[in-house]
């Protein structure tokens, strides 16, 4: 199941230029571009607020957007740059690129963890460490998926799930080219002092020897 894409509300900028921009910024609006995809450039407005709201969600620079502009058809895009002033950290300009179907990006993905009634080690009053709850993948952005998803089942204490261990949907793949870490179970700690405890006796026995 694709993951819904969130949709990016923007108006058509009448004029362009330095005067253009400063008219918006006055209006409450932050000026920007969208390009790409086979069209000509569309100089954009995005309300002020609206747009502070979506930068504060994080991760702005790696969501994809459903455009919505009035009078033109919805595109899919993805910002590649905000520029912000140095002094004060508020956006000034923002560039978007369209994208096409096929067109390859970075998202970061939900990773979901399940059968956690199958897991051994959560039985024995283990503890479910999620190391990563979302994971970097390069994905196609027309196939985008809702999460990832780590199957618990026969997991005891100690044991460590990697990336490798899990299974992604077709076309995606991650962004980091080594074998990390998604998630480990660790012993309660009730057991943990007692393992602690039965070392500190045993190296006191070795040194009475």
């Amino acid at each position: 199941m694709a993951k819904e894409i969130p949709d990016l509300v923007a108006e058509a900028r009448v004029g362009t230029g330095k005067g253009a921009a400063r008219q918006a910024r006055r209006d409450e609006m932050v000026p920007g571009i969208v390009y790409g995809g086979g069209a000509d450039p569309l100089p954009l407005n995005i309300k002020y607020n609206y747009l502070i709201k979506h930068l504060k969600a994080g991760r702005f620079l790696s969501t994809l957007f459903n455009l919505k502009v009035e009078g033109q058809e919805d595109v899919r895009v993805i910002c590649r740059h905000v520029q912000r002033d140095v002094v004060k950290d508020i956006p000034l300009h923002l560039d978007l690129m369209r994208l096409r179907r096929t067109s390859r990006i970075k998202l970061f993905i939900h990773v979901d963890f399940i059968n956690h009634e199958a897991a051994p080690g959560l039985k024995r009053g283990g503890t479910l460490v999620a190391v990563r709850n979302e994971v970097e993948l390069e994905v196609t952005a027309g196939d985008i998926p809702e999460k990832i998803t780590v199957d618990l089942t026969g997991l005891n204490i100690g044991d460590v799930v990697h990336i490798q261990d899990i299974k992604l949907p077709a076309g995606a793949k991650p962004t980091v080219d080594r074998n990390f870490v998604i998630a480990n179970i660790s012993a309660p700690s009730g057991l943990r002092s007692s393992d602690n405890e039965e070392g500190d006796d045993a190296e006191e026995a070795a040194a009475e020897e």
